[in-house]
């Protein structure tokens, strides 16, 4: 079997992340238009990542109708579907882990980071690619990785919650917010397949992902490129500190549920009790997650 190029295996784990992200099942159609937008390339390449997923019985394609999904790994299989991309993700995620420890300083080469974690340079530019996506770390003038300010500690992800608690409710609450229906249809399948499956599967980062995109989802219908822009900015900032808290996946079941309750007065066109579910739901959050405080400040 003929080994993919980087940007092929790339491609394809990049696939197969999102089929199980978006709940996809068995007999669903793939498109090249349709990938086009979420992996920003050319057809080419898509059209090879898939032809290789076909070879490891992920895909099968059906003569004049394209490629359909035949059998999703599970999770701890996933990221071996393509040779390569397990070592990448794990790399990563050892980076982020190291980052939140603060055992990484604020600047350094790509030398000293291929040393730490004896991995190649273009593997290497590979995972810094994903990460600088992500909002963390940016190329500095000239040489070398500078990392991004993050929440990092219990303050900063208090002042998270409080200031979601007042951006995101007062984002559906603006007269340009507007109800969209492939919207919520979009958000309605991913949190159902979540909760009915993916709960029990899913990674860390895959169900920080899908998290993050069902509050930019809301923001995205209020219709204000500021809200919206805000929220990306502060999921970006937490995405660290969300990958160090132990996971809880029956907590991620009742989220969903939570998640559903708000799509649901959304659906019936009722957004002012979609916003009161939506303020419950960001209240018990913060209370869950972040220890309370005694008179002296410190956590209780």
């Amino acid at each position: 079997m003929q080994q993919p190029t980087t940007l092929q295996s790339r491609l394809a784990n990049q696939i197969v992340s999102h089929a199980r992200v978006s709940g996809w099942q068995s007999g669903h159609h793939l498109t090249e238009d349709s990938l086009l937008p979420l992996l920003g390339t050319s057809r080419t390449p898509i059209r090879a990542a898939m032809a290789w997923l076909e070879q490891n019985g992920i895909l099968e394609k059906r003569p004049n109708r394209g490629f359909f999904l035949k059998e999703l790994p599970p999770a701890d299989l996933a990221a071996e579907t393509v040779e390569g991309e397990d070592a990448k993700d794990g790399i990563y995620f050892t980076i982020a882990m190291d980052r939140l420890a603060r055992s990484l300083p604020d600047a350094l080469s790509e030398n000293e980071l291929m040393r730490r974690y004896d991995v190649s340079r273009a593997q290497l530019r590979l995972i810094l690619a994903r990460i600088s996506s992500e909002g963390w770390i940016e190329r500095k003038p000239g040489r070398g990785w500078a990392f991004l300010p993050l929440i990092d500690n219990i303050e900063a992800y208090r002042e998270n919650y409080r200031f979601r608690q007042m951006l995101e409710p007062a984002s559906m609450r603006a007269p340009e917010f507007r109800v969209d229906a492939t919207v919520l249809a979009h958000l309605e399948r991913q949190q159902v397949a979540v909760r009915d499956d993916g709960y029990r599967s899913l990674s860390q980062v895959e169900l920080f992902e899908i998290n993050a995109r069902f509050h930019e989802g809301l923001a995205e219908m209020g219709n204000n490129r500021f809200f919206l822009q805000s929220l990306v900015r502060v999921n970006q900032l937490r995405r660290l500190i969300e990958y160090g808290r132990p996971l809880d996946r029956d907590r991620v079941r009742r989220v969903c549920d939570e998640h559903l309750g708000i799509l649901a007065r959304l659906k019936e066109g009722d957004v002012p009790a979609a916003v009161r579910y939506l303020e419950q739901h960001l209240g018990s959050a913060q209370i869950e997650k972040i220890p309370a405080q005694q008179p002296d400040g410190k956590a209780a």
